[in-house]
């Protein structure tokens, strides 16, 4: 086992320069989709369901294991004080509430991907395609999850776990988040999404997209009896990754502020990429494909089984470890999209995921223009003005419809043409956009009329306002 581990990490760190991604394109500048037409979706869904039969146990393992690893960290929570406490007029519960929930969101996302190295060795995919030699080790597949992935799940739990027990500094956390974004540019995951980004623009400059592999920068990495080459693709694809990463995850923290939020919407986005997942694999023979299934099951099946320990009224909640590992796992899934250079796939993605991105956007525009800290709190996000109209409840559902919309147009997007998904994509994003900053304004200009001197947190509580769960 851990010989094929070793073997499997060296090849991905293989420069992917020297076999340079097929790229989409086409002279009318627009992706070539995954499919023509609906017809052939249709014809296509059942081969995408064989596929996912192959796996679909990872997806199992992952829910029960969280299920049931659930209560009883919750308990060993409780046992040691690591609760977060009805302090504020923010909180909307009453009693203490036991942090920790994303250890065992942990537990079943490595529960998933272990069985994988067991369970899945004869699954569909590897009967489906005739494997390149390229993706073949010793001679067989071998559709694992690789290590810097899991070395990056375990760097992002270590920093939540650490701010959950004993509070760190935004700094160190921001560390952690960057030295698990390193293990994915070490593995070589994402860092092709700066192919389909450079390759159109330099390629054509160049009159040859594959000069583009080859515009020099100094150094190289030894690892692991090879090494990595720092060309501009890997330069440029480093920076993508760590900004994808540290987006994710601080996003993911914002939007962690109702009982079962982020977990459902989390779930609803991995539906979405398993589905571009599920087409790549159908379509190509990748060397990620195979590791994209497992591990968005593997994230699918922790969040399902930690759903009901964290609706409302919530039992447990994700805590920072939860809230950076969910951010963390959802970049993985969209960087990978774009292992072939089809950047387009990652816009796909990055559409799935628009509510995390649109409340932080939100939240930047609103502090920088109210002169606070990114760090500082406030009542003003998307699920705080829905939750003072509907309820807690009703504002989560709320925001899952939405999540739904959003996971339809990127879904849709991967699989057909078309410039109206991403007009649909901006106007609905725009709209909330709007209305969140007119709503915002009108609760600074109530905050300001209640207290003149500015304790806007005096005037929440005075106005009745609780508006979240983890206090984010």
């Amino acid at each position: 086992m851990i010989h094929q581990l070793l073997s499997f990490a060296q090849l991905d760190l293989d420069p992917m320069r020297t076999n340079v991604p097929d790229l989409d394109i086409p002279n009318s500048g627009m992706p070539v989709p995954l499919m023509e037409s609906a017809s052939e979706f249709a014809l296509n869904a059942s081969t995408q369901l064989d596929i996912l039969s192959g796996y679909i146990f990872v997806f199992i393992v992952a829910f029960i294991v969280t299920l049931f690893a659930t209560p009883l960290v919750r308990r060993l929570a409780i046992s040691n004080g690591i609760v977060d406490h009805p302090s504020e007029a923010r909180k909307i519960h009453k009693m203490p509430i036991a942090y920790l929930g994303g250890v065992a969101v942990y537990l079943g996302i490595v529960a998933g991907i272990i069985y994988s190295y067991f369970g899945t060795e004869n699954s569909f995919l590897i009967q489906y395609h005739e494997i390149k030699p390229e993706n073949m080790i010793d001679g067989t597949s071998y559709p694992i999850v690789p290590l810097w992935i899991a070395l990056g799940l375990t760097s992002i739990v270590l920093v939540g776990l650490l701010d959950d027990i004993m509070g760190i500094p935004p700094r160190v956390k921001l560390g952690g988040q960057l030295v698990a974004a390193a293990g994915l540019a070490l593995g070589n995951i994402g860092i092709n999404v700066a192919a389909g980004v450079l390759t159109p623009t330099l390629g054509r400059l160049l009159d040859n997209p594959e000069l583009v592999y080859h515009i020099p920068l100094p150094g190289e990495i030894p690892m692991l009896g090879s090494s990595i080459e720092l060309d501009i693709i890997y330069w440029t694809g480093t920076a993508i990754i760590a900004i994808f990463v540290l987006g994710a995850c601080n996003a993911s923290n914002f939007i962690d502020g109702l009982d079962g939020l982020l977990t459902g919407v989390t779930s609803i986005a991995m539906v979405g990429l398993l589905a571009i997942a599920l087409t790549l694999a159908m379509l190509d023979d990748g060397v990620f494909d195979a590791p994209r299934i497992i591990f968005g099951l593997a994230v699918l099946g922790a969040c399902l089984g930690f759903l009901p320990h964290n609706f409302n009224p919530a039992s447990i909640f994700l805590g920072d470890t939860g809230s950076l590992l969910l951010g963390y796992c959802s970049a993985v899934m969209i960087l990978s999209l774009g292992d072939t250079g089809k950047t387009w796939l990652v816009t796909a993605g990055l559409i799935i995921y628009a509510i995390p991105i649109i409340d932080t956007v939100l939240a930047i525009i609103r502090r920088k223009l109210a002169g606070k800290k990114m760090s500082d709190p406030d009542a003003d996000h998307l699920h705080h003005m829905l939750k003072r109209a509907f309820g807690v409840k009703g504002a989560v559902f709320t925001l899952y419809g939405i999540g739904i919309v959003f996971m339809l147009m990127g879904v849709m997007l991967s699989y057909f043409r078309g410039r109206i998904i991403y007009a649909l994509a901006l106007l609905m994003a725009s709209y909330i956009g709007v209305y969140a900053i007119k709503i915002a304004r009108q609760s600074q200009i109530h905050a300001h009329a209640i207290d003149p001197k500015g304790d806007a947190d005096g005037a929440n509580k005075n106005a009745g306002q609780q508006p979240s769960a983890s206090g984010k």
